[in-house]
């Protein structure tokens, strides 16, 4: 005989991925700006004990700064925020997996806990390109998700380099 017993989600698992996707939206609209002021939308925000302390959005075009990504600015927020380069218990939402440059400094912060949306094939760092989170030899690791709100953050990301594509090929053309 089959059993029939029903399988319900555990409340605390339904409950974090709500909240997930309630921090993972405040990010797509951080994205949202950097794609206003015409940067590649990506945006990031920090949370802890359920607080956003800080949001950021790409601006490295617009500040002449290439570490100004989404990740850098939200973490140089919170640090300045909290009084320390050091953000224990924090948790960041970023709309597209993190490079090298903004894992390192994830890590140096100590940040409890990474959460993405679209995967990189080019540049990210938590499993697409490279793993850098779970490398065994580094002395601080991270609990690491990716895919929330994937879909979302990959359509924005999609629809920007159509719009420069199609702008580029206006300019070039006779």
């Amino acid at each position: 005989m089959l059993d029939s017993t029903l399988i319900l989600p555990d409340a605390l698992t339904v409950e974090a991925a709500e909240a997930d996707a309630r921090f993972m939206r405040l990010a797509l609209a951080a994205a949202g700006q950097a794609r206003l002021e015409g940067e590649v939308p990506v945006g990031a925000v920090v949370v802890k004990d359920g607080e956003i302390i800080a949001v950021g959005h790409n601006q490295p075009i617009g500040r002449h700064d290439p570490t100004a990504h989404a990740e850098i600015v939200a973490l140089r927020a919170a640090a300045s925020k909290l009084g320390n380069y050091r953000l224990p218990g924090c948790e960041l939402y970023v709309t597209l997996e993190p490079c090298a440059m903004c894992s390192g400094a994830m890590m140096h912060a100590r940040l409890a806990r990474v959460v993405y949306a679209a995967t990189d094939p080019k540049t990210g760092v938590c499993g697409s390109v490279l793993d850098l989170f779970a490398h065994e030899g580094l002395n601080h690791h991270t609990e690491v998700v990716g895919g929330v709100l994937a879909e979302e953050a990959s359509s924005m990301l999609k629809s920007f380099f159509a719009e420069r594509r199609a702008s580029a090929r206006r300019t070039v053309a006779p």
